[in-house]
């Protein structure tokens, strides 16, 4: 087989695998476009709360995310390698590993909730987002319950049931929605607190959904666990955290990269917040399409990993990331001409409106490097190569993005389109190195 045949053979199974976990990114995403939209049909404050609540919120979730990326990629090693009861032990440690960091989050969100006040926030903002924060700390232990079963399953080639269990969730959290945020058979008009209890509801229930339907798989069954309350294995758990540490920094230096930036542009007014909160929820959408496209190129390289593949790592990359790229460009190019109209489906205020046109321009560009950027390190998680990645995205994120961000937006005169395009040159930092570091790692080597 010469060598384009071999590139192009990997495109199809990286396309199958990654569809359902793109519908399932997606979903996820949808309960966040959903709120936003409810949210912004009470009014410009809420929505802005709903933008503040959600990135502290969200800081402490990518935490855990990082955490669980072990699940992912040891339980594919364990697929690649046919032994299947190892798969069921990452999957019990991830479980518990979830549990124990979920609750411990939680408490750590709750004490900051009292702290509020410290982050220079409008006060008409400060004043309705305690109780939304709150039921969305009580919603992590759940939803990070949910993140490894679901990685479970994504990982031992059964990615079509966690997609049914979210776009059921989907749902259940719009009717929820409509029923604490506006007050519909017989509840309440809570408003932002109505969309957290909502939220809280639909997480736990697909929680529980997700594990009975895996449990029940018969697919599944020789490598679901069989002791669940037996004593943790340190040295798996130590495995599992050489991983899940690093790989959390490089999220967490990402994430808390895009909350400063909307600390920064909450500086600005309550305005320029709503119209970052209709940009970032805009891009987050299109974000889960390279972003479930990458998590089924990490699994496969993890595969082929534990399958002795080698020479199958670098086709499964560049096919991944070109077609990354593609996806990114097609939504860079919706925003750019369609951001008007994009704006009007969250809010009615022309100023929010035009102010969220131009910053969906600038993540037109945007979408490229993020697309580019999570690609590349999926697919040096899939190596298990995270310490050097972290420090590229620390880099990246606190060294370039928010001082650029801060000296163009705040000190300069752009304000918050500035501070987008601070975040698009960090991103675009991250996307050259990640990639040239896994192609220097996977270059092949001459036999002696």
């Amino acid at each position: 087989m010469n060598r384009s045949s071999r590139y192009l053979c990997e495109i199809r199974p990286t396309l199958i695998l990654a569809l359902p976990i793109i519908v399932g990114q997606v979903s996820q995403t949808l309960m966040n476009v959903t709120d936003s939209m409810m949210i912004g049909h009470v009014g410009t404050v809420p929505l802005a709360a709903a933008s503040f609540g959600g990135t502290l919120f969200g800081l402490f979730y990518v935490i855990g995310i990082g955490l669980l990326v072990p699940v992912s990629i040891f339980v594919s090693r364990a697929r690649g390698a046919a032994q299947p009861q190892e798969a069921a032990e990452y999957l019990r440690h991830g479980v518990a590993m979830a549990v124990g960091f979920g609750v411990l989050e939680t408490l750590v969100l709750a004490a900051l909730s009292t702290q509020l006040h410290r982050f220079g926030q409008p006060p008409e903002v400060l004043a309705i987002v305690t109780p939304f924060l709150l039921l969305n700390a009580a919603s992590i232990t759940p939803v990070l319950v949910y993140l490894a079963l679901r990685q479970f399953a994504e990982a031992m080639g059964r990615p079509w049931l966690p997609m049914y269990v979210m776009l059921g969730g989907v749902g259940l959290n719009v009717l929820l929605n409509w029923v604490f945020v506006f007050g519909h058979l017989g509840a309440p008009a809570l408003g932002l607190t109505g969309s957290g209890i909502a939220t809280l509801l639909a997480r736990t229930i697909g929680a529980a959904v997700i594990f009975a339907w895996i449990r029940l798989d018969p697919r599944l069954r020789a490598a679901w666990p069989t002791q669940w309350f037996a004593p943790l294995a340190r040295a798996r758990v130590r495995e599992m955290m050489h991983v899940g540490l690093p790989a959390s920094g490089m999220l967490f230096f990402e994430v808390t990269a895009f909350a400063a930036a909307a600390i920064m542009v909450g500086w600005l007014g309550a305005v320029p917040l709503a119209a970052h909160q209709i940009t970032l929820t805009c891009a987050s959408f299109s974000f889960m399409f390279p972003l479930g496209l990458s998590m089924a190129a990490g699994i496969r390289i993890s595969h082929a990993v534990g399958a002795h593949e080698l020479h199958r790592l670098r086709p499964i990359a560049v096919t991944a990331v070109g077609i990354s790229l593609a996806m990114a460009a097609a939504f860079g190019l919706a925003y750019g001409f369609g951001g008007r109209l994009i704006s009007t489906w969250f809010v009615k205020d022309p100023v929010v409106i035009a102010l969220a046109t131009q910053l969906l321009i600038v993540a037109a560009l945007f979408q490229l490097f993020d697309g580019w950027q999570v690609t590349g390190a999926a697919l040096l998680r899939g190596i298990t190569d995270v310490k050097v990645p972290a420090v590229i995205t620390f880099a990246a994120y606190w060294l370039i993005s928010l001082p650029l961000g801060y000296l163009l937006g705040v000190r300069g005169s752009l304000g918050a389109l500035g501070i987008w395009i601070g975040i698009a040159g960090g991103l675009a930092c991250a996307a050259v190195l990640l990639s040239a570091r896994f192609a220097r790692l996977t270059r092949p080597r001459p036999e002696a």
